[in-house]
């Protein structure tokens, strides 16, 4: 990824921190907001950038360092430590200000790529996409916070709408560079080459966001003290997630184990950390939060199978089937575009459903490519307007939960949107894998590491795309609850 527009001038406005210098004027690129608006986006280049071009380097990497059987935990580790990341970034950045995190957070995602780049063992290499995800989740929070605090409410859909159209180009040229690389330098310059490109966003940001956005939300008021609780329900919520992506993996009577303890683990922490009534999608900010759950994690879950199916299934080479998902970068910019316009506030909500619709739509239509009269084409037309929907969800939820957030909650409030987020990911992933290896995925997989024809498994596929679809439109109905009761509905 906040009551709804429109506000009626009798209706006061929901509390929110304090307008930035400048915030009367007009742009996030007018002279006091033009470094730091400059300087954030270039930190979301560098991770957007991070994202799509280690993903390509990565098989390289692990047949290099003979850990193709930890494969998947080279991605898990960065996911579950992000996670404790984001609790932290939260309690610290309503304690004394985003920029102590934002600064620790963008330092340990530079030292985890360099500890991977340099790594002469597959547990090494995975050590470093831990401390990568620990500085990625302190990273996401603080610039939330950030957000918060330095843009006025007019401008915030802007600057999310920047934050969005930072992964068009990365997304199109990132595993391009990176495959370019890997092949003539080797993957270990993927790794070392991103942490040269921190030192414009550090120069640049840092010195905007200590004059903006530092220091306690409310000087006068007593700095609470660390949240000890907090914090540990977060390592139980890193761990629980660790455990059960592994029981996803594992087709064994014995992978009950760890997913009873992921269970165990998760469910107190997840009741901790996000707010009362999430689950139930209570009106406003559960509502909010569970909606960006379900929007991030059905995507996700979805858009990690089409390349695998176009080429398994459709007989697409990588390359093209990596270009089928290209159109969608743009359409989501296009989505986070529309959504920060100023006609368009009246009728976010209705925004949000619509976009919510089309995600849900898009995962449903997407393996209509297993029938083979459909074209192969038909899944990046459909796949566009799913990510169409995604940049108006995912920019209007961050946008209306600062609109519901009390300046010294925005911390912990994004730290939960991001949470909510980051679970729903590992969830339905997991659940996504285990109904695909258990209807015949897995020899897809066998099959394409020794160079064979894959066969066909449509059921597998399918297994994963219609339950997520129907996930996804049960977040049309939770779309539909974001404003407070009572507040007035556009």
């Amino acid at each position: 990824m906040s009551a709804l527009e429109p506000r009626d001038a009798d209706v006061a406005p929901a509390p929110g921190p304090p307008a930035a210098p400048g915030a009367a004027k007009g742009s996030v690129l007018d002279p006091d907001h033009r470094a730091l608006s400059i300087g954030m986006v270039s930190v979301v280049l560098l991770i957007a950038f991070e994202a799509t071009a280690v993903g390509t380097a990565m098989p390289v990497a692990a047949r290099e360092l003979h850990g193709i059987a930890l494969y998947a935990f080279a991605f898990s580790a960065y996911f579950t430590t992000s996670l404790f990341g984001m609790v932290l970034a939260g309690q610290w950045s309503d304690r004394s200000g985003p920029l102590a995190p934002l600064t620790a957070g963008i330092s340990a995602f530079a030292a985890g790529l360099l500890l991977s780049g340099t790594a002469g063992a597959m547990w090494m290499f995975i050590l470093g996409r831990a401390v990568q995800g620990l500085g990625g989740g302190l990273v996401i929070v603080a610039l939330y916070v950030v957000v918060g605090r330095a843009y006025a409410e007019h401008l915030r859909p802007a600057i999310m709408a920047a934050f969005a159209a930072s992964w068009v180009v990365p997304s199109i040229v990132g595993p391009l560079a990176s495959g370019t690389i890997t092949e003539h330098l080797g993957w270990r310059w993927v790794f070392i080459g991103i942490p040269a490109l921190v030192v414009f966003p550090l120069a640049l940001a840092l010195p905007a966001i200590r004059r903006t956005a530092s220091g306690p939300a409310d000087p006068e008021t007593p700095v609470a003290p660390w949240d000890r609780r907090r914090i540990v329900l977060a390592l139980g919520i890193s761990a629980g997630a660790a455990l059960l992506q592994y029981a996803g993996e594992e087709l064994r009577p014995l992978a009950l184990l760890p997913a009873a303890a992921g269970c165990a683990l998760l469910v107190p922490a997840v009741r901790g950390l996000l707010p009362r009534g999430t689950w139930r999608a209570a009106r406003g900010l559960p509502a909010v939060i569970l909606l960006r759950g379900i929007a991030a994690g059905t995507f996700i879950a979805a858009e990690s199978f089409i390349p695998l199916m176009l080429v398994s299934e459709r007989g697409l080479s990588p390359t093209l089937a990596g270009f089928s998902l290209a159109l969608g970068g743009l359409t989501w910019a296009l989505g986070s575009w529309i959504q920060s316009q100023t006609w368009t506030e009246p009728y976010r909500e209705r925004l949000v459903v619509l976009g919510m619709a089309l995600i849900a739509l898009a995962i449903a239509g997407a393996p209509s490519v297993l029938i083979e009269s459909v074209p192969a084409w038909v899944v990046a037309v459909v796949w566009a307007f799913g990510c169409f929907g995604m940049g108006a969800v995912i920019s209007s939820t961050s946008v209306i939960l600062m609109k519901l957030s009390a300046p010294e909650e925005v911390g912990a409030n994004s730290a939960a949107l991001q949470i909510s987020d980051g679970l729903s990911n590992v969830l339905l992933l997991a659940a996504g894998g285990a109904a695909f290896a258990a209807l015949g995925g897995g020899a897809v997989g066998h099959a394409m590491d020794a160079g064979a024809s894959t066969g066909s498994h449509p059921a597998a596929f399918a297994a994963v795309f219609l339950p997520v679809a129907a996930v996804a439109a049960i977040g049309v109905w939770v779309a539909t609850r974001l404003h407070e009761d009572g507040a007035q509905r556009a």
